[in-house]
């Protein structure tokens, strides 16, 4: 009695293999180079999946290696005189087909994981905001802690300002620094994530002049605005007030003839406090006055309420590490956007759906053909 019936033969499962592999990379360039051809905007959303074919060759060799694993083991094993009894032979055709359909389950996995998309209509979307100048007093003044343990006015502004960033859409933004002196830090951008670059790096020393000249900084926001562009525009000033030159009233009502909204944001307590001195971020003391006495910093809180007003604006004061950034961005808000930006873009329609039913159909007459034969045996 010949053996053979009883092992599969690895030749013809090997013949068989290579023949479906064939159609089906022959099938699937082919496919692929229709779609990428004839179909509107084809793509893969996450075409690293695609990868995932290099996992087939592993399994065709698992395949083979087990089958061949079954053959030794019967001859190692099995008695030939007693096969005929207790075994009634095995089908090469059966194997193959099982394994083949694991196999195309698992390729239309993949391809379903990968995500086939076909391209939809152009649609365009329209960016609408208005024009945001921040001004930030970087005086020395701002290091006083009197808001919050721990966190200089200056230190509580700059959170405050990138928490703002977080929650504005659309909106250009620009950032000028002042104190004795005043300069552009950012210029009118939409974007934020610079803004936030450039804020980390603010600090009292970025202006050798110290003072704190409100109207010097209202009028370097001022002349920041391009105004050819017909976008409505905003100032906010993040300070303590303590402005020794006064003009800034006077500077708010003139820009505010020009129809750009001044908000003040009031950082400290009227309590006053003294002001930390730091060398190499070691605080070494607190600052005095030429005659030795500490100097004491406040919130002049009506100069500020006097500047928004005049401004046609609103003023907020800080509590803590609230500075009332909501209601400000309320206030933002109700002013007119206008367009500053439109483009196009091509939405995608996912299609793995088929690719995936199509898996697990495969899946399921493999599993459903193993159970069939168990209960046959």
């Amino acid at each position: 009695m010949s053996i053979n019936k009883y092992k599969y033969n690895l030749t013809n499962a090997l013949i068989i293999i290579l023949i479906i592999e064939a159609i089906f990379w022959a099938l699937a360039i082919s496919s692929y180079q229709y779609l990428t051809t004839q179909v509107e905007e084809f793509r893969f959303e996450r075409s690293y999946v695609l990868y995932g074919f290099f996992i087939i060759p592993f399994i065709i060799l698992i395949y083979f290696y087990a089958t061949n694993w079954k053959n030794k083991a019967l001859v190692k094993y099995a008695d030939p005189k007693l096969l005929k009894y207790s075994y009634k032979g095995v089908s090469t055709f059966k194997s193959v087909l099982k394994f083949v359909l694991l196999r195309l389950g698992i390729s239309f996995i993949i391809i379903a994981m990968a995500n086939p998309q076909y391209g939809e209509n152009e649609k365009m979307v329209e960016s609408k905001g208005i024009d945001i100048m921040i001004a930030i007093d970087v005086s020395n003044s701002m290091l006083a802690e009197d808001l919050q343990k721990g966190y200089s006015r200056l230190k509580i502004a700059k959170m405050s300002i990138e928490k703002l960033l977080d929650k504005l859409h659309g909106d250009r933004i620009g950032v000028v620094v002042f104190a004795g002196d005043a300069y552009k830090q950012v210029p009118i951008t939409p974007d934020y994530h610079v803004a936030k670059m450039f804020l980390k790096n603010i600090s009292t020393g970025v202006i050798s002049a110290q003072g704190t000249d409100i109207g010097l900084a209202l009028e370097t926001c001022e002349s920041s605005f391009n105004y050819d562009d017909p976008s409505n525009k905003a100032i906010i000033v993040f300070s303590d007030g303590e402005d020794h030159e006064q003009e800034g009233i006077d500077i708010a009502k003139e820009i505010a003839e020009k129809g750009i909204k001044i908000y003040t944001i009031g950082m400290g307590t009227k309590t006053g406090v003294p002001i930390p001195m730091y060398r190499n971020g070691i605080k070494v003391g607190t600052k005095k006055d030429k005659d030795g006495n500490t100097v004491l910093t406040k919130l002049n809180e009506q100069y500020l309420l006097d500047i928004a007003e005049s401004g046609n604006g609103s003023y907020t004061r800080a509590n803590g590490l609230n500075v009332g950034i909501d209601g400000i961005i309320t206030e933002l808000n109700t002013i007119e956007k206008t367009t500053m930006s439109q483009e196009k873009y091509t939405g995608y329609d996912d299609q793995f759906q088929p690719y995936l039913l199509i898996g697990i159909i495969f899946i399921n007459l493999r599993i459903f053909n193993f159970r069939q034969e168990k209960q046959i045996k």
